[in-house]
C-alpha cells in the first residue's frame, strides 16, 4: 500500500508547511479538548465541597472552559483550512497531471482503454485519493495522540482502573488488521465496476442516433441495469465488511463503561478517587471512542486511497512510444517529403500494413493517394506527422528525417482533416477558429466559404454561431467534413492532409472545394487521399497502393490510358456517373 503513495510524495512536500501548520492546529485542539474532562472534574469537586461551594473558584473553571472552547474553535478552523486545503490542492494538480499526461498517449493507447473508464479515475478514484491525504492523515494523528494522551492520564491518575477499563483496546486493533486487508481490495472491485457502468452510459449517449434508430433503448436499458446491480453487489460487499466495525467499537466501548462502573464505583465508594476524578475518567473514555473509530477512518480511507492511486498510477505509468528526440530540431523548411524504402508493420500484426515505398513529394505540389479499403492510405500519410511511428530513416522532411524533428515543431508543419471528422460541442465558427484562436470573423468566413459551407450557413437559425451539438450531432456528414475542412484551411500549414476527407460531400460541391483549395494552396504541398478519381485527378502526381505497396505512379492522363487498378476504378466511376441521369430521367 505504502508504495501506492509514492505518486503523491512531489505533491505533499509542495505543500509541506501547510500540513505541518495543519498537524500543529490539529494537536493544539486536541490538546485543548484534553483540558475539558479535567476541568468538568474539578467543577464536579468543587460543587460537592459541602453546602457552601466557592463561586470564585467555579468562575475561573468556568472561564478557562470558554478560553479553552475558543482555542478549540481556532484550531479545528487552522487544520481544516490547511490540511483540508492542501488535499484539495494535491487533488487539483494530480488531476491536472492526469489530464497533461492523457494528452501525450498515443491513438492506441485509447483503443484499448474506454473513456468512461477514464472519466471514472478522474473523478471517483481522485476523490478518493484527497480522502487518504486529507480526512485520513486527520484521523490518523488525532486519533494516536488522543489515544497516548488520555492513557497517560488515565494510568497517571489510577493505574489499577485505567488497566481494567482498557483492557477492551487491543482487540479493536486486531480487528482492523483482519478487516482493512479486506476493505482495500473490495473498494478497488467498487471503482472498477463504476468505471463498467460510466463507459456504458457514455458509450450510450455518444451513441444515441444510432441506439434510437435500431430501437434498442430496452436492450441498453437492461445491460446498464445489470452493470448498475453488480456495481450494487459490489457497494455491498464492503458495506458489509465496513460496517462490523462500528457495532464493535460501540460494543467495546460500552464495555469499557461497564468497566469503569463496576471498579470505578468501588474506588469511589471506599474513597480511592474522588467523585470528579470518577466523571473525569468517564468523560476520557468516551473521548476514547473517537480514536478508535478514528483508527476505523484511517485504514478505511488508506485503503480506498491505495486502491484509486493503483488505478491512477495505471494511467500515469502509461508512456508513448511517439516522443521528441533530445535536442530535437526546430527549423522548418519548404515542405519536401521523402519516402525511403518505408515499412511499417502494427504491433501485433503478421504482415505489414506498409511495404518497400519509395516516393519524392516536391514541395508545392499535390499528391494523390488511390486504393481500395485497407490498402494502406491511412497508415502512409499518419506516418509522416508520426501519428504512428515510422522506422527511422524512412520519411524525410525537408531533407531531414521525420524522427529528427522536435514533435511539436513537426507537427506544426501539418494540417490533417481525417476520414473520422471530430467537431467540438462549439459553434461552426469556433470549430473552424480552433485551428487558430485568433482568427478573426471575416477571416472564418473567408475559410467557411473556400470549404463551401457558406450557404448552408445561411439557413442555419444562428448562421456561424449556431452550436453543432456533441461532435456535430446536428449538421450531416458533409458539413462536418466542410467544417473540418475549413478549419486545416485556416491554420494555413506548410502541408496540408486530405484523408479521404470529402467522401461525404456531392461531386458539384467537391468539385467548387478542390478548385478553391487549388487556387488557395498554390505553391503549397498537399497530399489527397481518395477513392473518388475526380478528387485526384488535378494532382500533380498519383501513386496507386494495393496491399500497401505502390503498384503505380503518375498523372491522372498516364494513369487512364493504361491497364491497372486507377484505370479500372476511373470507367466504373465513369459508367455511374452516366447511369445517374438515366436513372433521373422521367
Amino acid at each position: 500500500m505504502i508504495g501506492e503513495f509514492r505518486t503523491l510524495l512531489p505533491l505533499v512536500k509542495k505543500y509541506r508547511w501547510s500540513y505541518v501548520f495543519g498537524v500543529l492546529s490539529l494537536i493544539v485542539t486536541s490538546g485543548a479538548q484534553l483540558l475539558i474532562p479535567w476541568l468538568i472534574g474539578r467543577a464536579v469537586d468543587v460543587l460537592s465541597e459541602g453546602s457552601s461551594p466557592d463561586f470564585g473558584a467555579i468562575r475561573q473553571i468556568l472561564m478557562l472552559m470558554i478560553g479553552t472552547a475558543v482555542i478549540v474553535g481556532l484550531g479545528r478552523l487552522g487544520w481544516r483550512y490547511f490540511i483540508h486545503g492542501s488535499s484539495r490542492r494535491i487533488e487539483n494538480d494530480l488531476r491536472l497531471q492526469m489530464y497533461d499526461h492523457l494528452l501525450t498517449l498515443p491513438r492506441s493507447y485509447y483503443q484499448q482503454v474506454k473513456t468512461g473508464d477514464l472519466m471514472a479515475r478522474a473523478t471517483n478514484d481522485l476523490n478518493a485519493v484527497r480522502m487518504a491525504v486529507g480526512m485520513a492523515l486527520v484521523a490518523f494523528i488525532d486519533g494516536l495522540f488522543m489515544t497516548l494522551a488520555i492513557l497517560i492520564i488515565l494510568f497517571g491518575q489510577n493505574p489499577r482502573l485505567a488497566l481494567f477499563t482498557v483492557t477492551p483496546l487491543p482487540v479493536i486493533t486486531i480487528s482492523l488488521i483482519i478487516l482493512g486487508s479486506r476493505i482495500g481490495y473490495l473498494f478497488k472491485a467498487v471503482q472498477e465496476g463504476f468505471s463498467r457502468m460510466s463507459d456504458q452510459a457514455q458509450e450510450v449517449f455518444s451513441g444515441i442516433r444510432v441506439v434510437q434508430v435500431f430501437v434498442k433503448e430496452h436492450y441498453f436499458l437492461k445491460r446498464f441495469g445489470d452493470a448498475n446491480a453488480a456495481y450494487q453487489e459490489k457497494n455491498m460487499h464492503l458495506v458489509r465488511i465496513w460496517g462490523l466495525f462500528f457495532p464493535l467499537v460501540t460494543f467495546l466501548s460500552g464495555v469499557t463503561l461497564l468497566m469503569l462502573l463496576w471498579f470505578g464505583g468501588r474506588a469511589l465508594i471506599t474513597g480511592e478517587i474522588s467523585t470528579g476524578d470518577f466523571v473525569a475518567t468517564l468523560s476520557y473514555l468516551q473521548m476514547l471512542i473517537w480514536p478508535m473509530m478514528g483508527a476505523g477512518f484511517t485504514v478505511n480511507m488508506l485503503q480506498r486511497g491505495a486502491a484509486s492511486l493503483t488505478r491512477i498510477n495505471e494511467v500515469l505509468s502509461a508512456h508513448s512510444d511517439i516522443t521528441s528526440p533530445a535536442d530535437g530540431r526546430t527549423t522548418l523548411g519548404s515542405g519536401r517529403i521523402e519516402f525511403r524504402n518505408l515499412s511499417f508493420i502494427y504491433p501485433g500484426e503478421a504482415e505489414p500494413a506498409i511495404r518497400d515505398i519509395s516516393l519524392e513529394i516536391p514541395a508545392g505540389t499535390t499528391l494523390g493517394v488511390l486504393g481500395r479499403t485497407g490498402s494502406g492510405k491511412s497508415t502512409m500519410v499518419d506516418l509522416i506527422p508520426r501519428l504512428l511511428d515510422p522506422p527511422a530513416g524512412t520519411i524525410f522532411l525537408d531533407g531531414t528525417d521525420v524522427k529528427e524533428y522536435d514533435l511539436d515543431t513537426l507537427r506544426s508543419v501539418f494540417g490533417v482533416v481525417p476520414q473520422t471528422t471530430f467537431l467540438f460541442s462549439a459553434t461552426v465558427a469556433a470549430n473552424i477558429r480552433f485551428a487558430d484562436p485568433t482568427a478573426d470573423e471575416a477571416t472564418v468566413r473567408k475559410f467557411g466559404e473556400i470549404a463551401a459551407m457558406d450557404s448552408d450557413v445561411n439557413d442555419f437559425p444562428d448562421g456561424w454561431n449556431t452550436v453543432v451539438g456533441e461532435r456535430g450531432v446536428t449538421l450531416s456528414g458533409g458539413q462536418r467534413q466542410r467544417i473540418a475542412v475549413a478549419r486545416a484551411l485556416l491554420k494555413n500549414p506548410p502541408v496540408l492532409i486530405f484523408d479521404d476527407a470529402l467522401s461525404a460531400v456531392d461531386t458539384h460541391t467537391e468539385e467548387r472545394i478542390l478548385t478553391n483549395i487549388t487556387r488557395e494552396r498554390a505553391h503549397r504541398t498537399t497530399i489527397i487521399v481518395s477513392n473518388r478519381v475526380s478528387t485526384l485527378q488535378e494532382a500533380d502526381q498519383i501513386v496507386v497502393l494495393e496491399d500497401g505497396r505502390v503498384t503505380d505512379r503518375g498523372t491522372h492522363a498516364s494513369l487512364v490510358r493504361r491497364s491497372g487498378l486507377y484505370r479500372e476504378v476511373y470507367l466504373l466511376q465513369q459508367q455511374e456517373e452516366n447511369q445517374a441521369p438515366e436513372m433521373n430521367h422521367p
